[in-house]
């Protein structure tokens, strides 16, 4: 699907406030209500728009502590992976997991309360999925946190 300007102004705005009413958006579109709202129709039709949701601050839920998790494993087997993946979904602090080239094969992001908890969290990562090196990091500071994608390469 081929989309434009009109259609990254909407998007843009879509992504930074999932709120905004279809005259609003429509305004920031330079759009009349109607085919602005047809166009956020077929943006999520096609995939562009993956679903809305409140963004929570971490601190206020009692999850200001956030743990990069580098994990290296020596099996890569289907049903090694099988078994990861498993393990990963099933702990809901476990909140971003991504397959890395390089020294890694997977890094977690993970929140919890504090350190302690983080604990419990590697002892059932490791009693369910056999891994070959842990290395845990923690974050110190935020200095940037963006939902927000760069729409710069769409067109």
């Amino acid at each position: 699907m081929v989309i434009d300007q009109t259609d990254l102004r909407i998007l843009d705005a879509l992504q930074r406030d999932s709120t905004l009413s279809v005259a609003e958006l429509a305004e920031l579109a330079n759009l009349s209500s109607s085919p602005c709202w047809r166009r956020v129709q077929r943006l999520e039709e096609d995939g562009f728009v993956m679903g809305r949701v409140a963004l929570l601050d971490p601190v206020r839920v009692n999850v200001g502590t956030t743990v990069f998790v580098a994990v290296k494993t020596a099996q890569h087997t289907p049903r090694w992976l099988m078994q990861f993946r498993d393990a990963i979904l099933e702990i809901p602090e476990v909140v971003e997991v991504h397959r890395m080239s390089g020294q890694i094969d997977y890094l977690l992001k993970v929140l919890v309360p504090d350190i302690p908890s983080y604990d419990v969290i590697y002892k059932k990562l490791i009693a369910r999925v056999d891994l070959f090196d842990v290395s845990s990091s923690f974050s110190m500071e935020v200095m940037k946190r963006t939902t927000a994608l760069p729409l710069g390469y769409v067109i």
